[in-house]
């Protein structure tokens, strides 16, 4: 009992946690982009995947995985950007060309790999991106050993998560795009151009979503694996309507999803006379829950889901 209360608390375990938070972060930074303005993604689960098999892709063919990283956020916005096309000009219903998307990606990966490595369950391996090291943040207790060496990804998505949180609640831009989520029309009125909005969060949503699925391929495992994404993508939606549509709360709620699955990690190691399966069942239990109770006392902007007939 008291290895495993130890394991609970071990900043081993948060440290894990904060590098497990990384996908699921972004990828729900770009959810609150993306719903703020109205549209459901269910899709960020594709563009996670498809964002790690660019990642690896990009670093295999050129060697740097900087380059891999871009490769990674352009697939991202591509994706999104077709998932728009069918959710804001042909008015396809938001939650079935998620699905829609997810399916794609889940099936382009595993065809792309075939064709281009001829193999099925991984690719082979490739130069992951190394790890920085903050020499004053390191000498700092307890913060040190979670964030003072770590993949450049967890101090950009930090970074990312903070602006993203400015842009939505101190700018003009936010303004407009929390406008167009709550009431298109008197946005419209107002001039301002919806149609631009919706693509330009979407597609942001794309962008930040491949570079979460980046971090699995090049900062996490150094290659693509067929379905890496593991529902990553589903718990950064969780995330994202448990943070109340907020990059903070969304960060909070992304951790808390993560540090169950570092937990269920450890746990699997001991010997605690239950089966592995039921522990890896944990995170995901979790986010059912989560879900659950965020549904019922949320209140997600007043025309998600919608569809906005533009003027001429």
């Amino acid at each position: 009992m008291n290895a495993v209360i130890d394991t609970i608390f071990s900043l081993n375990t948060l440290a894990s946690a904060v590098r497990l938070a990384v996908p699921i972060a972004l990828a729900s930074v770009g959810g609150t982009f993306s719903e703020r303005s109205g549209i459901i993604n269910i899709g960020l689960e594709g563009m996670i995947l498809i964002g790690a098999f660019a990642g690896a892709l990009g670093t295999f063919i050129t060697g740097n995985p900087w380059l891999g990283l871009i490769f990674a956020m352009f697939a991202g916005g591509l994706l999104a950007t077709i998932f728009a096309v069918f959710t804001i000009d042909f008015k396809a219903n938001h939650v079935v060309a998620g699905v829609g998307v997810n399916i794609l990606a889940s099936g382009a990966t595993a065809w792309l790999m075939q064709v281009i490595w001829n193999r099925r369950g991984t690719s082979p391996g490739i130069n992951g991106l190394p790890e920085w090291g903050i020499p004053f943040i390191k000498d700092i207790p307890v913060i040190g050993p979670l964030l003072g060496k770590q993949s450049p990804l967890v101090y950009i998505m930090l970074i990312i998560v903070i602006a993203s949180w400015i842009l939505l609640f101190k700018t003009p831009l936010g303004l407009r795009i929390r406008m167009t989520g709550e009431h298109p029309e008197a946005a419209d009125t107002l001039g301002i151009n919806i149609r631009k909005i919706k693509y330009f969060s979407v597609i942001t949503s794309g962008v930040l979503s491949g570079m979460g699925g980046a971090y699995l391929s090049l900062g996490h495992l150094n290659r693509f694996s067929s379905g890496m994404s593991a529902g990553r993508g589903y718990m950064a939606l969780a995330a994202n309507i448990f943070g109340q549509w907020n990059p903070l709360g969304g960060l909070g709620a992304s951790f808390l999803f993560s540090y169950t699955d570092a937990l269920q990690m450890r746990l699997q190691s001991m010997n605690l006379g239950i089966a592995n399966e039921i522990i890896q069942m944990f995170p995901y239990i979790i986010t059912v829950v989560v879900i659950a109770g965020a549904v019922v006392r949320s209140r997600p902007p007043e025309a998600l889901g919608e569809h906005y007939d533009f003027k001429k």
